[in-house]
């Protein structure tokens, strides 16, 4: 709507715009157009707007300079399937392999990435460990690891490499015992372990080979050393072993496993300055005719930002397998150098074959594909949105997570340029799975120059003869002005200062300038460019975010920003990047939320955290928190099989023999288990933001009666049955003859009275009172009777 609008009034961004040339519009926005021509009813006044307005006032499409951003691909081998055999030098794992960028400043323009890493793939493994005093337990574990190690990873590839390193620390001090009496032998007086070999910064014993017997031969030689503080001298060896590539022996052609096993934490840099080793790191190879690094007393130990560079440019994944109680140090370090991963090491490194395998296979170097960016041009753009295994866009994102070997990802990038260097610059970039040899090779070039400077004529008549004519303007000579170079300065005869009015009552020039030969002439500014047909516009009265012009992220026009990609917003401070608000599971927020400003708006009740990850009232509380229960206490369930149980479940988990639900701040949680038992937990939040999870140590289940048990109570239900039956028969039996008896004595009292009352029967004696007798024999005597 707003773009029709400016259509209609011809206000945009183009005519508001400072340009004078045909390489000025191009700059301006990518919407702006540059039309050439001068005759018709084309406005000479006009050359700069949005191409739909040129067309519309004359110019013809021929004259008008309108270049896009547009990519080419250079080459595309499709990709591989599988990577050993004959043809493993051929094997593709990123599709194009190289394009080329023609960009126009602003002009976005986007192609698409695929990679696949592939399935039965060379390996180099180079085996790097840690061999002062506390690791003699694990020295003699790894006595026939080669062996074991070229057995399980030939279930993974048929073309696997096996190399053998160790490391101590600087053999000075305070970092290592450098008395005398220690020189030969650092364990003299030790009485635990009264002999061991002076310590060494860094060896390497043997050569990446497929000959695995030679690995356990040379572990079978090494003994111990011992070094005066507790952190190591690793970093250096990781170092060594990365950038001396031709002394390892990496392939080109191969995945780069270096496992580095220890107990204790490293050395970093400007630690070195305690043995005043002053000079940095130079990030190259100084291993001697002896295979051991020469520069270990000479030089500090390497940066966490040097170590990630040489790792990253040797293609080199890095595995840290060290003790649990160096877990979380070590998983920070992960986060700071791309391309690593972490494991927990036993105290006597008897898990480590399945910590490489389970590593290589589907944990976090094959699951977790990230792109990077090498030797970025800084006037780029470059926005990615990643299209994982499950089919989903994910804008912001330069990665996919819970990968197997095999699959296929894909990335789509939008790149656009901010400016524009010098006439015929060239530049180029690198983007690469990281750990990965392959790569995509991008060259750039950039489209700031117009065709029509070509037909550029000086002291041109179309300018007055003062002026250069190029692309349909005249570029006046000093003294000079007007469209045409037809007035001179100071000549009054030609000023119309209506020309110079925006508006009828509005200021000349906005007041900002000064008329001459009916144009304004701008004012300068010590704060920016004041421009415009009536310099109404500038590039300083923008909005500002923290005191910064536009936040530093997009270009003031006429007092409105211009975002760069990746930002919106009046000022510009808003990031469309989504990458901070991406959880561990690789949705936005959690799906609790959305993602506004690079940072997660959590919109479902009772979440929070950076990406809404903690909600303990949300419905889906308890099936998230149970995985993690089942694969942290049971070592059972969806993330256990997956290997991903260290890196979904960080909550703490304490385990009790009775729950406490009383709580109303915790939210009680229960399944049933695959034993048909009912495992308890409570879910709750620490104040500091910590998700704390309490469960049973084990589920409850219901115990299995016995059998005599059963038997005596079946026979007894059946027996008090009988005898309630037989009791109820009773009654009823008893009832019932009591009501016939009484029946019959009722019967019988009837029947006696019946009998005494019957007009039938007379007593043979029959009795009168005293007066009647008198009556009768009265009568008797009177009638004569005597």
């Amino acid at each position: 709507m707003l773009f029709v609008l400016f259509l209609e009034s011809g206000l945009n961004v183009c005519m508001s715009g400072s340009a004078t040339s045909c390489e000025e519009c191009l700059l301006i926005s990518p919407n702006c157009a540059w039309c050439a021509q001068e005759v018709g009813t084309y406005s000479p006044s006009n050359h700069n707007a949005l191409l739909q307005n040129l067309l519309k006032r004359g110019c013809e499409a021929r004259f008008i300079e309108n270049p896009r951003s547009v990519s080419s691909i250079l080459k595309n081998k499709p990709l591989s399937s599988k990577g050993s055999g004959s043809t493993q030098y051929d094997v593709i794992q990123i599709q194009p392999q190289k394009i080329s960028l023609s960009l126009r400043p602003g002009d976005q323009t986007s192609f698409e990435v695929q990679v696949r890493p592939v399935e039965d793939y060379p390996v180099d493994l180079y085996y790097l460990m840690d061999l002062s005093l506390s690791m003699k337990d694990d020295l003699d574990t790894i006595r026939n690891l080669g062996t074991k190690l070229a057995e399980e990873m030939k279930k993974l590839t048929s073309n696997f490499r096996l190399g053998f390193g160790t490391f101590v620390d600087k053999n000075m001090s305070p970092f290592s015992y450098t008395a005398p009496k220690y020189q030969e032998n650092p364990c003299n007086g030790y009485k635990p372990f009264p002999n061991c070999v002076p310590s060494f910064g860094f060896r390497n014993l043997l050569s990446l080979t497929d000959k695995v017997d030679r690995f356990n031969e040379e572990v079978q030689k090494q003994m111990v050393s011992r070094n005066r503080d507790a952190p190591e001298g690793g970093f250096d060896a990781i170092l060594q072993a990365a950038v001396c590539k031709e002394r390892i022996g990496w392939r080109k052609e191969a995945y780069h496993l270096l496992v580095f096993a220890t107990d204790d934490v490293p050395h970093l840099a400007l630690d070195g300055k305690l043995a005043g080793l002053v000079q940095p790191h130079d990030g190259q190879c100084h291993l001697n005719e002896k295979n051991e690094y020469s520069a270990s007393t000479k030089m500090d130990y390497p940066s966490l930002a040097l170590l990630g560079e040489k790792l990253a440019e040797n293609n080199i994944f890095l595995i840290f397998a060290v003790t649990k109680r160096h877990y979380v140090l070590y998983k920070n370090f992960t986060a700071l150098i791309p391309g690593t991963t972490v494991e927990i090491l036993d105290q006597s490194s008897k898990n480590i074959i399945q910590l490489i395998v389970t590593a290589y296979n589907v944990t976090d170097i094959f699951n977790l594909l990230e792109l990077s960016v090498w030797d970025h041009p800084e006037d780029l753009n470059l926005a990615f949105t990643a299209t994982c295994q499950d089919g989903q866009s994910l804008s912001g994102l330069r990665k996919c997570a819970d990968l197997k070997i095999g699959d296929t990802v894909s990335f789509d990038i939008s790149v656009d340029a901010r400016s524009c260097p010098p006439s015929g610059t060239q530049k180029s970039f690198t983007i690469k799975p990281v750990g990965f040899k392959d790569r995509l090779e991008v060259s750039v070039d950039y489209r700031c120059d117009c065709g029509c400077t070509r037909y550029t004529q000086t002291n041109s008549s179309r300018c007055s003869s003062s002026g250069t004519y190029a692309c349909g303007t005249c570029h006046c000579e000093s003294g000079y002005r007007g469209a045409h170079c037809e007035c001179e300065e100071g000549d009054a005869g030609s000023l119309n200062l209506s020309a110079c009015r925006e508006a009828e009552g509005k200021q000349v020039c906005s007041g900002r300038g000064e008329c001459s030969c009916n144009q304004c002439w701008c004012y300068e500014s010590e704060f920016g460019k004041i421009y415009g047909t009536f310099c109404e516009c500038d590039d300083f009265s923008c909005a500002r975010h923290k005191g910064i012009l536009c936040s530093g992220h997009g270009d003031c026009h006429c007092g409105e920003c211009k975002c760069h990609a990746g930002y919106i917003g009046d000022n510009c401070n808003c990031s469309t990047e989504t990458a901070p608000c991406v959880s561990e599971d690789g949705r936005i927020c959690s799906g609790r939320g959305s993602c506004v400003c690079g940072r997660c708006q959590c919109t479902e009740p009772g979440a929070f955290g950076d990406t809404c990850e903690k909600c303990p009232t949300c419905p889906d509380a308890c099936a998230t928190k149970r995985e993690c229960i089942e694969c942290r206490l049971f070592n059972t369930g969806k993330f256990a099989d997956n290997h991903t149980c260290q890196r979904m479940c960080k909550d703490e988990i304490i385990t009790t023999e009775t729950l406490n639900t009383d709580d109303p701040s915790t939210v009680l949680c229960l399944y049933k288990t695959e034993n048909d038992c009912v495992m308890k937990f409570t879910y709750s939040e620490h104040a500091s933001g910590q998700s704390v999870l309490t469960a049973l140590r084990e589920p409850e289940c219901a115990s299995a009666p016995d059998a005599l048990t059963v038997l005596l109570a079946v026979v007894g239900s059946i027996l008090l049955v009988g005898i309630v039956l037989l009791a109820i028969w009773k009654l009823v039996i008893t009832i019932h003859d009591r009501r016939e008896f009484a029946r019959f004595q009722s019967a019988r009292s009837r029947a006696r009275y019946e009998m005494a009352s019957n007009p039938l029967y007379k007593q043979p004696i029959s009795t009168h009172p005293v007066e009647t007798v008198f009556q009768m024999y009265s009568k008797s005597y009177n009638g004569g009777v005597h």
